[in-house]
């Protein structure tokens, strides 16, 4: 970022010839300069992946975070967040452009008031807040270590954008003012909050003045000014009145209260939600959880706003129904509530206008367009005055997004997002097409090519989906519930045959997979079971699931289950791999109904526990499965002699590898490699292929900071897919073999990337045997 551009962010909205930008411009433009609205989402998109993993898409939605509009003109635009990312989706487009620069969810995000600049932060033992240009995505300043003791809850951009202000989460909270255009990593100012007024959840700048700020919690309302060149605070107290007859009203709503002060909370009958200054007057408005709105009367002098008379804040019922975001727009007051409705006050809060038929739920944010549109809304008085107004997003706490044009009275829905832990997610091994399912039962088939949503259910009887995976030909999609429930359906219309639904109560599903001719399809529960159906073909109908058995196989929790081909036949083989170190194998052939043979059982460690398995690719003579254990080691075992005949270091990432697959050979495969995928705690990574123990033939990045729960890969295995569990996402990675075999080759050849390994590498001590 440029000097002139930090001093001045509005410059690059000026036209040239209006400005001294060719004065003060540099020899060389930065990308930030020179950035236009059209900068972050081109016609013609030519992209070379330099990562071996690179963030394609993010379905789904932090709803616990605002939704801002960006840009309402010429194409819609849009910011949110999901996971540990921040999303800019152009709705015209169908395009995403994400944020990215964490290791841990973002907590807060906020943007200018011209919508030219982003603010994201976390709340991790580091706690960063980055600040973005939303022309061209760029990151235009890092700070550091902002509130290293809890990290940030709350942040804001000051009216005019010069400043930014952080609100920490620490034990006893800190608010930090910084002058983020410039190079500093220390803050303006900062002050710390006395833990009498409660945690604090929320602040923001006064639009109009940008010495004032206001912080909220659910019991106090803190009101903050720079204007004696320090950061300076005071509670908003209301002193009660002195007459007999409010003293007694007093005594009888205040009974625990101090003679002096009104409790502000039990006055508001209820919690306090996010504060908003007057967009003329100065006055503060806050909005209660019980449909109350109070409005505060200040005056420029901070320690008077301490001991405001009863007669300067209004009280005022406003609505029934509880008010859940408060916001102020041109010369309007708008609130939302839990039954979904959005209304319009004057200043006096008299109703001008409202949306009830936006057929939404609780409303969590509302974001105006900075494109103002006059004379396009009229208020419902007997007049009927028009209104200077915008076009708006509003978003629900169900992750609903509908984009609201209020000149021609129009609503879409342009985003519905899953808001439920996801841990269930396949690909179709033909289709460029990935199924995903929640915990409240919705199905949802998702087209990555076109990136949009195929089909999708709910089902109405059985919820928690815990595992879907489809047959090798695609006929069939099997889904697990959280009941232990197991239902077949038609891929292509996500209907499913009564007789095919096995719905008898069970311990809850956590791996299913079909055998490679598609007549097996085989479960594991969290009771330690494995659970057959099988496919039973008659002369005068078509093949029909059955259920087959289920057979209590382990001592301890199952952690894998793989169908393999024996040698000499094309028979299924069934494998399950447990905690309790014991890799069985079932006699598929002479199983029959409500009788599961068991071939083999077999301990395959002493100390360490396996966590995950897969069929070793055709690179020797011998057919491997290969086991990874929780201490970073995998092991390649005679499928047929179940012996260990190879051991070597796996991936070493902060925590074992927990699911492992072989990718499909691909198109963009110029070396004829084999290639691994492999999740571990929260991370996604690739490993090139034969197994050896060079550590830089793996790669992996942070996917879900709160954890993966699985993932899945493309039929050309160019694509993978990452299920975040409770942060509600599903990611899509794209895979560039050339980068992940370019970054192995740097690490050079021979014994040279062994020698890392060592302590101190090849001049340590250890390796030149000096004491």
């Amino acid at each position: 970022m440029s000097g002139a551009e930090a001093q001045n962010p509005e410059m690059s909205n000026v036209p040239q010839s209006q400005s001294e930008a060719d004065k003060l411009r540099p020899t060389r433009e930065s990308q930030v300069y020179t950035a236009t609205r059209e900068t972050l989402f081109p016609k013609e998109i030519t992209c070379t992946r330099t990562h071996a993993l690179s963030l394609d898409w993010v379905n789904g939605v932090n709803s616990t975070l605002p939704v801002y509009i960006l840009q309402d003109h010429s194409q819609l635009v849009f910011l949110y967040a999901g996971a540990h990312v921040a999303i800019i989706y152009n709705h015209t487009t169908n395009s995403q452009h994400i944020l990215q620069g964490y290791c841990s969810p973002i907590s807060c995000l906020c943007v200018s008031q011209d919508r030219r600049w982003i603010a994201t932060a976390d709340q991790s033992t580091k706690s960063t807040v980055i600040i973005w240009d939303s022309y061209s995505g760029i990151p235009v300043n890092t700070l550091f270590d902002c509130h290293p003791n809890g990290g940030v809850i709350a942040i804001a951009f000051s009216g005019d954008t010069k400043q930014l202000v952080t609100l920490g989460s620490e034990k006893n909270q800190c608010v930090c003012v910084w002058a983020w255009t410039n190079d500093s990593q220390e803050p303006l100012w900062l002050t710390e909050l006395s833990p009498e007024y409660g945690y604090q959840n929320d602040i923001i700048y006064n639009p109009k003045n940008s010495t004032q700020l206001l912080s909220s919690s659910a019991s106090q309302v803190l009101f903050y000014s720079t204007a004696q060149g320090n950061l300076q605070y005071v509670p908003l107290k209301i002193i009660k009145l002195g007459d007999a007859a409010t003293l007694e009203l007093n005594a009888s709503l205040f009974p625990q209260t101090t003679p002096e002060y009104c409790n502000i909370r039990n006055l508001a009958r209820g919690p306090l939600n996010p504060s908003v200054f007057h967009w003329q007057d100065f006055k503060v408005i806050t909005p209660t959880a019980s449909g109350i709105v109070m409005i505060w009367e200040l005056t420029q002098d901070l320690a008077s706003n301490q001991n405001l008379s009863r007669d300067r804040v209004k009280v005022i019922s406003l609505q029934e129904h509880p008010i859940t975001f408060l916001t102020v727009t041109d010369s309007c007051i708008v609130t939302g509530d839990t039954r979904g409705h959005i209304n319009f006050y004057d200043e006096n809060m008299l109703l001008l206008t409202w949306y009830n038929q936006l057929n939404l739920d609780t409303i969590a944010s509302i974001s105006f367009s900075k494109e103002c549109s006059r004379g396009c809304l009229a208020d419902c008085t007997m007049e009927a005055k028009p209104l200077l107004s915008r076009n708006f997003v509003v978003s629900t706490v169900s992750s609903k997004m509908v984009h609201v044009n209020v000149r021609k009275g129009t609503s879409q829905v342009i985003l519905q997002e899953n808001c439920d832990p996801i841990h269930a997610v396949a690909c179709h091994p033909t289709q460029p097409v990935m199924v995903m399912g929640n915990h409240k039962g919705s199905l949802k088939v998702w087209d990555y090519e076109r990136k949009r949503t195929a089909r999708s259910k709910v089902f109405e009887k059985e919820k928690e989906i815990q595992c879907v995976t489809f047959d090798p030909q695609g006929l069939h999609l099997a889904v697990g519930f959280g009941s232990g429930a197991v239902h077949f359906l038609d891929p292509n219309t996500l209907q499913s045959n009564p007789k095919e639904c096995f719905d008898s109560p069970r311990d809850s599903i956590s791996h299913m997979s079909f055998s490679s001719d598609s007549r097996y399809l085989a479960t594991v529960d969290v009771g330690k079971a494995v659970t057959i159906f099988r496919s039973q073909t008659n002369d005068d109908s078509p093949p029909q699931w059955t259920y087959l058995g289920r057979y209590r196989s382990h001592y301890k929790p199952i952690t894998d289950l793989l169908f393999g081909m024996h040698l000499d036949s094309n028979q299924p083989r069934l494998f399950t791999l447990g905690m309790d170190r014991m890799l069985v194998e079932y006699d598929l052939e002479n199983s029959d109904t409500d009788q599961i043979v068991i071939s083999s059982t077999k301990r395959i460690e002493q100390s360490a526990v396996p966590k995950c398995m897969t069929w070793y690719p055709p690179l020797c003579a011998e057919q491997f499965v290969v086991i990874s254990s929780d201490q970073y080691k995998m092991k390649l075992f005679n499928s047929t002699t179940k012996k260990c005949r190879k051991t070597l270091l796996g991936p070493t990432y902060g925590s074992p590898v927990k699911k492992i697959e072989i990718l499909p050979t691909s198109k963009d495969n110029e070396t004829g490699s084999y290639y691994m995928a492999y999740i571990t705690e929260d991370k996604i990574g690739v490993q090139i292929l034969p197994l050896d123990g060079n550590p830089f033939k793996s790669h992996a990045v942070v996917c879900h900071p709160t954890g993966v729960s699985t993932f899945a890969y493309s039929h050309d295995g160019l694509f993978l897919f990452t299920a975040g569990g409770r942060d509600c996402t599903v990611l899509s990675w794209q895979i560039s073999y050339n980068a992940l075999e370019g970054a192995a080759a740097l690490g050079g050849k021979d014994l040279m990337p062994f020698y890392t390994l060592l302590e101190g590498g090849k001049d340590g001590k250890f390796y030149r045997g000096k004491p």
